[in-house]
């Protein structure tokens, strides 16, 4: 007789996908105890009288109703954040839901007349869920990598573009991981290429750090979408992400958005938030001080390398980033081992810049591993 476990493996087997049986979960350790400086998160929670003011948002929320079409946050996120005039948003629980619904929207699976599936393409080393979103919907991911100092390599990405002739690019600016700006005369040639055979995707999650923006942009180029999220400006625990770009896209890439996807207490938060972007920003503004001096203090190390950042965080380079990275868990710090994203990252890690506390324990802990 079939052993029960024996069962579910050959039902795995039979129903999962091969790629999707191949891949590990995307894995968030535990971080009790220690200096969390692995996620890019704001360190700040809102000031205590915010606090109390917003609980008794939350608790006047009708939790009992569906969520409605997000009228009022849509029109705060557009007068309140940079969306040029006349256009709207689109919402997202985080953004990675707004890059699986523009991947699953583009990715053609090789059928009918055209044989050829979609293609997704980002500069690499990049945010992961670019390649785990065209991987998941059935597109072909290609990635072109930077030059050695992270700079977009122009020409590989035009060359890429005219040989795969791809539905969706993604250009984060600040880049993750590796914090820096893209020459933004460099992302214009790319979405000139793509013209009307593709959908460049400026991800911006780092913009309250970067102060720069291709929002102002967006009725220069009709095939423009520009993402962002509230993560990284300090209420990654809400969940939400938005985008802007044509009306006609955002009709297009509306149909894939689950009716539901943002909570009536995202919805009040996030519009709660808003009406206080003065205090965000001012958070943002202290955490861009700290990086500056972090990064200072960083480069002072003997055998570190550090890189520019426009980001909430700081990639460096270590002589061992495995060593390293484990001496700091012993001393209760977690940062992020890049070493093994990309050749490019060999010996590389990034951490979140935060608190002068916390960015002071993590210098004397990297002092004592290094």
């Amino acid at each position: 007789m079939t052993s029960s476990k024996d069962a579910i493996a050959k039902l795995i087997e039979n129903t999962i996908r091969d790629d999707i049986r191949a891949v590990a979960s995307y894995h968030v350790p535990d971080a009790s105890g220690y200096i969390k400086l692995d996620a890019m998160e704001n360190p700040y929670q809102l000031p205590e009288s915010l606090r109390a003011e917003l609980g008794q948002r939350l608790a006047d929320a009708a939790l009992n109703r569906y969520p409605v079409s997000y009228p009022t946050l849509k029109a705060k996120i557009c007068a309140s954040l940079g969306v040029p005039a006349g256009y709207d948003v689109m919402l997202g629980n985080g953004s990675d839901e707004l890059i699986s619904l523009m991947a699953a929207a583009v990715a053609r699976q090789g059928r009918g007349g055209d044989a050829r599936r979609a293609v997704v393409m980002a500069p690499t080393p990049a945010f992961v869920m670019f390649s785990r979103a065209a991987q998941f919907a059935g597109a072909d991911f290609v990635g072109v990598p930077v030059k050695a100092d992270f700079s977009l390599d122009l020409e590989a990405m035009l060359a890429a573009i005219e040989q795969h002739r791809p539905a969706l690019v993604f250009l984060a600016y600040p880049n993750n991981p590796t914090g820096n700006l893209f020459d933004a005369g460099h992302m214009e040639a790319i979405i000139r290429a793509l013209g009307e055979t593709g959908i460049a995707v400026v991800d911006e999650a780092y913009q309250p750090f970067a102060r720069t923006s291709f929002m102002d942009r967006l009725p220069a180029f009709p095939n423009l979408v520009v993402m962002r999220t509230l993560s990284k400006l300090g209420l990654a625990g809400i969940r939400l992400g938005y985008l802007s770009g044509d009306a006609a896209l955002l009709e297009q890439f509306e149909k894939l958005r689950p009716p539901y996807n943002v909570s009536v207490l995202t919805q009040v938060a996030a519009e709660f938030a808003l009406e206080h972007l003065d205090v965000l920003d001012a958070q943002a503004d202290l955490l861009n001080q700290e990086r500056t001096r972090l990064a200072a203090e960083l480069a002072a190390l003997a055998g570190v390398e550090v890189f520019p950042s426009a980001a909430n965080f700081i990639s460096l380079r270590v002589p061992d980033a495995d060593k390293t990275c484990s001496e700091l868990r012993t001393r209760k710090v977690l940062i992020k081992n890049l070493s093994k994203m990309d050749k490019l990252l060999a010996n590389c890690i990034r951490v979140t810049v935060s608190t002068p506390e916390e960015n002071t324990a993590l210098l004397n802990a990297l002092k004592a591993s290094l």
